[in-house]
């Protein structure tokens, strides 16, 4: 091999090397990007959603707040899309857990927090309350879905009640199409008629979305606000 030839070898080397590692560096700054800094804006987000619920829920007694619409009752104002209504519990997921819950389930808003289908029943009407929340990036609100276990709780308050949902099988998987598990009384689920549901759906797998996870949990009580948490929020 000629010297000319060894350079240009070593010229061909060296520019590959450095262009491994640009990209290397690319793909770990990009990790970094999905794995901290979209959670550190999530988490901001949540926080800031929580709390103009709060000062919203301040500004008027919970006397003077209208709750859901039910067997006859006057049918409360629709949801303003992308805008929080409630507070979500579940202490299977630790004590501090909490996440709102927007209008939606549009890309914008599950940055934000966990979304409502829409047309889907409200928080402790009968029918489904589905709702939606990314499994991971954006704060990995569903991170720990398929931890649940039936009989576990999950607590929502929006300003007037705490619903206190119990959990009734397993996490299920399904494809993104099936669309049924959201139906009021959701297809595949473990209930035979009408009744007061919840549905959670989020991305399976953990770091994919091929498929869906999905929990299905029935009303099991509810509590004015005034009268403080409920027992699910106590132990």
């Amino acid at each position: 091999m000629s010297v000319r030839t060894a350079r240009a070898v070593r010229l061909v080397i060296r520019t590959f090397s450095e262009l491994c590692v640009t990209v290397g560096t690319v793909i770990v700054l990009f990790v970094v990007h999905i794995l901290f800094w979209t959670g550190i804006q999530a988490d901001r987000a949540m926080e800031g959603e929580i709390d103009r619920l709060q000062e919203q829920w301040s500004a008027a007694p919970a006397s003077d707040r209208e709750p859901a619409g039910d067997d006859g009752a006057p049918a409360p104002e629709p949801y303003e899309d992308g805008e929080p209504f409630a507070v979500m519990h579940i202490p299977r997921f630790g004590s501090g857990w909490k996440k709102p819950v927007l209008e939606g389930t549009a890309t914008g808003t599950l940055k934000k927090g966990l979304g409502h289908y829409a047309r889907t029943a409200r928080p402790g009407e009968r029918g489904n309350f589905a709702v939606a929340g990314h499994r991971r990036t954006y704060g990995d609100p569903f991170k720990d879905v398929p931890e649940l276990r039936p009989g576990d709780a999950v607590v929502l308050n929006d300003g007037t009640t705490w619903f206190t949902y119990r959990i009734d099988r397993k996490p299920y998987r399904t494809l993104p199409t099936d669309t049924a598990v959201i139906d009021p009384v959701p297809e595949k689920g473990p209930y035979s008629g009408p009744g007061r549901y919840l549905t959670l759906t989020t991305c399976e797998p953990e770091w994919g979305h091929s498929h869906r996870l999905i929990v299905w949990a029935h009303l099991d009580s509810t509590r004015p606000v005034d009268q403080g948490k409920p027992d699910a929020l106590r132990s």
